[in-house]
């Protein structure tokens, strides 16, 4: 019986057309851009073909998403949110930049707490604000004296500013505890900082880990939440997103609301309103398959990596491996692309303490999981 991971064969993924089976030559196998080789929700499909066979494909129009969403949030997380304050915008980094734009002023401090995402540093240099980093702990985790420093720094610039997380945390795979999350928003109100978080990779939080929301924490009242359906449902090509936050952010998005925000597409609202609404059983199964890769990798580094250094993620499905022990040198996915043709994301682009890690896609099967550890071998 087939699962999520292993609906299709190397031969059938190749013939996408997304930027993960197309930016590299046939040649090199892909483990590297969010895309999982899955099949697609049966509720989005049946949302998407109706609109289609109806002509519904105009402009994208009211708040259906925000209430359909926030009936989500309570189902998985027993988060109570009010519709009233969503708000659908394109995808969450066009999100993440117009609450930037909205919520501070040019110059303005934004502190990040690499190793993470890598489009955040580049929102902050667009946005024309400052980068000021917080890093995580080596066990990659919020780090109160890291946060504590950047936040006095960011204070003594006297423009007020924000802080990004990336909440479950994306490369590193850890889901922040409700404890951190308190101890972020006491010392951010401590300095006047305000918290964003992108919270996109939320459904993917594995068993044993409870995800909690920055919007759950009463320290954190101002607090902003850029999220979407895109990655746990593989709807990225489908763009939508949501900018979610409590009443005592009304005139934030208010103000968003009034400076011409680029809205989401009219399909893409209703591929997401699909997936949130309709497809609880289908996340589950890719859950369970991604709970499995999770744990073969551990088996796969000892195999053909021995030496580096690999924890189970708890939420997402990327694995953060750090190869420095095998002296490959600042950026090991390079020498593995040129030795044994397979694509991993190079860590170093994730900020300080990226440097000798790599980044896998483990949302594939456990036969291309192996077939690129194999490779990867061949550098060693």
């Amino acid at each position: 019986m087939s699962t999520p991971f292993t609906t299709y064969s190397l031969e059938q993924l190749r013939k996408r057309t997304s930027a993960k089976w197309q930016h590299y030559g046939p040649e090199v196998l892909p483990l590297w851009v969010a895309e999982m080789d899955v099949p697609i929700a049966p509720a989005v499909i049946d949302a998407v073909n109706k609109a289609m066979r109806d002509g519904d494909t105009g402009y994208a129009v009211g708040n259906g998403c925000g209430d359909i969403f926030a009936e989500y949030a309570l189902r998985h997380w027993n988060l109570v949110i009010d519709p009233a304050y969503a708000l659908p915008v394109i995808d969450v980094i066009r999100g993440l930049d117009t609450v930037i734009r909205a919520a501070t002023e040019p110059g303005a401090p934004i502190v990040l707490t690499p190793p993470v995402y890598y489009p955040f540093a580049m929102i902050v240099a667009g946005t024309g604000r400052t980068l000021v980093n917080a890093p995580l702990t080596a066990g990659g985790r919020l780090d109160p004296e890291s946060l504590e420093k950047a936040f006095s720094e960011a204070a003594a610039m006297g423009k007020g500013g924000m802080v990004l997380i990336s909440n479950p945390h994306n490369p590193g795979g850890a889901v922040h505890t409700r404890e951190e999350l308190t101890m972020l928003a006491t010392l951010a109100n401590k300095h006047g900082i305000r918290i964003l978080s992108d919270e996109i990779h939320a459904p993917l939080t594995m068993p044993g880990y409870d995800f909690v929301s920055i919007l759950a924490i009463p320290e954190a009242a101002d607090a902003v939440v850029v999220t979407s359906a895109s990655k746990s449902y593989n709807l990225a090509g489908l763009k939508s997103a949501i900018i979610q936050a409590n009443e005592n952010s009304s005139e934030l998005l208010e103000t968003i609301r009034n400076s011409g925000y680029e809205s989401p597409s009219h399909l893409g609202s209703i591929a997401h309103m699909a997936a949130f609404q309709g497809g609880d059983e289908w996340l589950a199964d890719v859950v369970k398959d991604i709970d499995r890769n999770r744990h073969l990798v551990t088996e796969l580094v000892d195999n053909f990596l021995p030496g580096a250094l690999y924890t189970p993620v708890h939420s997402t499905y990327l694995a953060w491996i750090d190869c420095r022990p095998l002296n490959l040198g600042e950026d090991p996915a390079q020498v593995f692309l040129e030795k044994g043709k397979v694509a991993f994301n190079s860590g170093h682009t994730f900020g300080p303490g990226g440097e000798g890690h790599i980044r896998v896609n483990m949302g594939t099967s456990p036969e291309i999981l192996t077939e690129a550890f194999r490779r990867a071998a061949l550098a060693l």
